[in-house]
């Protein structure tokens, strides 16, 4: 059996200081790999430049033009790292037997790579990167993250624990990955659900080669709201029997209500009233918020925008 043929896929967004030195570690990593004959010569590695603002772009261009095992992708505005993401796999898919991704600031150990093309050679179609502790986040970063993959656990949604978007897909995964259609995406709910043969290799979670992280609180919470509302219909149903429930409280507050009337405690029964007056008017609002959430991914999905424009691809493959 020949070696595959692998494809790297690193999306980028204001990456210009991390970018040089994580780019010299993973073509380190595929020189060996190559070396060893664990990987094609024609292997890649792609680098995606998701509309950045600074000189991330021109970094890319300079790698292509150095090494012709860098490829680069740039997109025409910021479509998200999810987006960014799918483009690099979108445009690798054709070229490659099996795809790798891997964020830029490299936080997740590259030689974890060797053990994903162990368990692809052993016929896996997905393999999942997992972190073996969270002891380099912060405790709140930490516990957070906990109780986001509980919930979604709770809500129905399959995830792999402690794992991000540090996984390998076969081509045959890969090409079933892509043939989702929606706009609205949570690729770490969405690979599960391919079926496959997986497998997962765990590793120990490091720093930022340089520069700072692209994922402050805001979008952290931004981010487990697009998970939730983009894989399952849950809280909707929780919504309803919360209304049930407050139907059957407002039924009681009803028989209060005439029972402090008749023995002339009416007064006495106000705190009560404007106490179901803020609760319900409050569960209202976050019923009709949550609702809103999922009626504007309806809508954006009526669209059909693409997922990302692509203005420029570099790359030495014929093809």
């Amino acid at each position: 059996m020949s070696s595959p043929i692998l494809y790297i896929v690193v999306p980028c967004y204001n990456e210009e200081e991390a970018l040089p030195i994580s780019a010299r570690r993973l073509l380190e990593l595929t020189d060996d790999m190559v070396e060893k004959a664990l990987i094609s010569p024609k292997s890649r590695i792609v680098l995606v430049d998701d509309g950045s603002k600074d000189r991330t772009w021109e970094v890319i261009s300079g790698l292509h033009e150095e090494n012709e095992r860098f490829d680069g992708i740039k997109l025409a505005h910021n479509a998200g790292h999810m987006n960014a993401l799918w483009a690099g796999m979108t445009l690798s898919a054709p070229r490659c037997d099996c795809l790798v991704s891997i964020d830029a600031d490299l936080q997740d150990d590259v030689n974890a790579i060797y053990g994903f093309l162990k368990e692809y050679a052993a016929g896996a179609d997905v393999v999942y990167g997992v972190r073996s502790s969270r002891k380099t986040d912060t405790p709140f970063k930490r516990g957070t993250a906990q109780g986001f993959y509980k919930l979604m656990h709770r809500l129905g949604v399959e995830m792999v624990y402690n794992a991000a978007d540090y996984r390998l897909l076969s081509r045959r995964a890969l090409e079933a990955l892509l043939s989702f259609g929606e706009v609205n995406m949570f690729l770490r709910g969405m690979v599960p659900m391919l079926g496959f043969k997986t497998a997962k290799v765990e590793y120990e979670r490091g720093v930022r080669v340089a520069g700072e992280s692209k994922y402050p609180l805001k979008k952290m919470v931004a981010f487990a709201i697009e998970g939730i509302t983009s894989t399952t219909n849950k809280p909707i149903r929780y919504v309803t029997a919360l209304g049930l429930l407050c139907v059957i409280l407002g039924l009681a507050m009803a028989v209060y209500v005439l029972v402090s009337l008749f023995s002339g405690h009416t007064v006495a029964g106000w705190p009560s009233i404007m106490m179901s007056i803020w609760m319900l008017g409050g569960l209202q609002l976050v019923a009709l918020g949550m609702i809103g959430e999922y009626v504007g991914k309806i809508y954006m999905e009526t669209k059909r925008r693409p997922k990302f424009i692509l203005e420029e691809h570099l790359t030495s493959d014929e093809g």
